[in-house]
């Protein structure tokens, strides 16, 4: 993984503060700070319960225009807290992106906790992903890297795998070689959250508050998102997360199938060694792709 990319455009508080007012005038007297920059977004908090955000890099465009398009009708009615837009912002002649004014929601990322410390979020973490797989539309928005049969990711990982910084990598290469072999998905594309590590859980209490970061929303295979029972969780957490979503239905399917695990467990290995793949500039998504690989491997 590359180092994260340099935003197009600098976005700072009078920027934003401008946008408030040109757009949304009730709220541009709150007070306003910045609360993170992230690889495609900057996130500003905006008075207690609010926040701002917009795109750093032009390519995020997209992103964020599918989570204005879809968010609202998806999430609404979830037991968890997502960031759906309460407001859309639209270009300006000083800002050329579409913006978004989200909840601000309070909780510490699961990222923040070891994976045995999940484990009461995996109840929760299964009825959200039950919940939001439901058949998408032909005008769902399609992603490359998400939801696409497994196969398909094989050069990327093979790459990987020969770079040096996966660990164990022939025991990984031999278990992928495997997990790829899977019967592919025949169903209908169900929508995907796409990015279900622990980065993107919000945690209170140790149980699942909020699903955060729909990028990567999708259509596809719905086992990119079953991934989380290796990205997220200990055996002893995944076999909570398994056996809720074995008692659900995922849309109009049948509850899901061996090789939709077998398949899932192929994305968590692919999304480790793509984790692996960071630079010595991103230490926590090591550690993080180190976790993964170990309950990839260990199963």
């Amino acid at each position: 993984m590359a180092l994260m990319p340099a935003a197009d455009l600098e976005i700072d508080v009078p920027l934003v503060r401008r946008l408030l007012a040109e757009q949304a005038p009730d709220l541009a007297g709150l007070p306003l700070r910045l609360a993170a920059n992230g690889w495609d977004n900057a996130v500003f908090r905006l008075g207690d319960d609010l926040a701002v955000r917009l795109p750093r890099r032009e390519a995020a465009v997209p992103l964020l225009r599918n989570e204005q398009r879809w968010l609202p009708e998806l999430t609404a009615g979830l037991a968890v807290a997502t960031p759906a837009p309460l407001r859309c912002g639209a270009p300006s002649s000083f800002f050329p992106w579409p913006w978004s004014v989200v909840p601000w929601i309070e909780g510490t990322t699961a990222a923040r906790v070891s994976p045995g410390q999940r484990r009461r979020a995996a109840g929760g973490l299964a009825e959200f992903v039950a919940a939001f797989h439901r058949p998408a539309p032909p005008e769902a928005p399609r992603n490359p890297v998400r939801g696409v049969p497994l196969p398909t990711r094989d050069p990327q990982v093979r790459r990987r795998l020969a770079g040096g910084l996966v660990p164990h990598a022939a025991q990984a290469g031999r278990l992928w070689r495997e997990l790829s072999a899977a019967p592919p998905w025949t169903g209908e594309p169900v929508w995907l959250h796409g990015d279900l590590h622990p980065e993107n859980l919000i945690l209170r209490g140790g149980r699942l508050a909020a699903v955060i970061d729909f990028g990567d929303l999708a259509a596809g295979d719905p086992a990119t998102d079953l991934a989380a029972a290796w990205l997220v969780f200990d055996a002893a957490g995944r076999r909570g997360f398994r056996d809720r979503i074995d008692s659900a239905r995922i849309g109009s399917a049948a509850a899901v199938d061996e090789p939709t695990w077998v398949r899932a467990r192929g994305w968590a290995l692919a999304m480790a060694t793509a984790m692996l793949d960071a630079s010595e500039d991103h230490p926590a998504i090591r550690r993080m792709g180190e976790e993964v690989l170990t309950q990839v491997l260990t199963d």
